[in-house]
């Protein structure tokens, strides 16, 4: 079988939390086999996930449009005057061709900002600077100007190549940059929003907090408001399309079979970091399931459109479930399309249709590793 996709999903319960939370505070929800419940957002645990694999590869990237004022802040660490480090952050984007946001009333003394978010490595920002560095006259007299010119004074292939630099997780995740030509990556995952297997409501919780210097009038609290929380065993879906990381990598085998490794740790480690100094929600999944796949990603939402029932709790519930919904689609599925793993925790009963059971969460990326070896290329033919 060539491995084309990896599927994996996850049974996670958080206790009492917020770690994803709306414009209004309280915990996301959504609507679902006509039931509310509790949502964890796909950028949200993406978010976190990013950053583990930028921490254990040691390859970080940033996502702003701050990029005039970041490479201002590195030319000043050289010995630049202000002046003439922010002239050279504008001036990197003028000669990309893109755009900045007008100068704000009030904000005159801060950096402007871009009119797009960038997505680069952090690398890129002292490369930016040296590029700037080579060109010290050519700023100086961009800034003696009335009028700035349109034109930027920068060589604009220097420039934009590093724009377009990409670093591992850009290369797994993707990124919009339409307006600077070839600086758009398609990414190799998709990423579900998380969900509760049951109905939750969301429960409102006073607090207040005590002035540690009161006075002799005081006979109450120095604050009060209210938080939202709610708990939940959640559903969590991703894939990984093997043969688009494999050519946003140039074909490189063993940098994508590192990515994948990463990309599935992380995916089990991480916990979004919403409320988490109020409610420390830091669990782990219950139950990891993998599925090397040949033909397409498939996710098993579907399985808890029916909300889950229980007055004695959801997790164990949740695995028959999707043990179940996973041996129905086998048998309506074509033969030899995947090859499917599962590990976790008290783990009391067989789940013989999430495929063989391993010991450990490190086997359980190990064991798909080996099922994809050697497959990345072949199915990118």
């Amino acid at each position: 079988m060539k491995a084309a996709y990896i599927d994996v999903h996850a049974l996670q319960t958080l206790p009492y939390s917020n770690t994803n939370r709306d414009d209004l505070g309280s915990p996301k929800t959504v609507v679902f086999g006509g039931y509310e419940r509790t949502r964890i957002s796909s950028q949200s645990w993406k978010r976190v996930i990013r950053h583990e694999v930028e921490q254990r590869l040691g390859d970080p990237a940033v996502r702003t449009r701050r990029l005039v004022g970041a490479v201002a802040e590195e030319l000043r660490e050289r010995g630049w005057d202000e002046g003439p480090a922010e002239e050279a952050g504008r001036q990197i984007i003028v000669s990309a061709g893109m755009k900045l946001e007008p100068k704000k009333k009030g904000l005159e003394g801060r950096a402007q900002d871009t009119s797009v978010l960038f997505y680069l490595p952090q690398a890129a920002i002292s490369e930016l600077a040296d590029v700037a560095s080579g060109y010290p006259d050519a700023i100086g007299a961009e800034m003696a100007k009335k009028k700035p010119s349109k034109q930027g004074v920068l060589p604009t292939d220097e420039v934009t190549q590093i724009l377009k630099s990409r670093s591992g997780t850009i290369n797994l995740f993707g990124r919009m940059l339409a307006e600077l030509p070839g600086g758009q990556v398609d990414g190799a995952t998709q990423f579900a929003h998380a969900f509760t297997v049951h109905g939750t409501a969301v429960e409102t919780d006073f607090f207040t907090a005590v002035d540690d210097i009161p006075r002799e009038d005081d006979h109450g609290s120095g604050h009060m408001n209210v938080g939202e929380f709610s708990s939940g065993t959640f559903y969590r879906y991703a894939n990984i399309n093997l043969a688009q990381l494999l050519d946003n990598l140039g074909g490189d085998e063993e940098t994508t079979r590192e990515l994948v490794t990463q990309f599935l740790r992380a995916f089990i480690a991480t916990v979004p970091t919403g409320k988490q100094n109020a409610t420390a929600a830091q669990t782990v999944p219950e139950l990891v399931h993998v599925s090397v796949r040949a033909d397409r990603p498939v996710s098993y939402a579907a399985a808890f459109e029916e909300p889950i029932q229980s007055a004695a709790g959801f997790a164990a519930r949740a695995q028959t479930r999707m043990d179940s919904y996973a041996g129905q689609l086998n048998r309506v599925w074509w033969d030899d399309t995947s090859t499917a793993f599962h590990a976790g925790i008290n783990l009391d009963k067989e789940l013989p249709n999430l495929g063989s059971r391993v010991e450990s969460y490190p086997a359980l990326v190990s064991s798909v590793l080996e099922n994809t070896s050697g497959s990345a290329g072949d199915a990118n033919t």
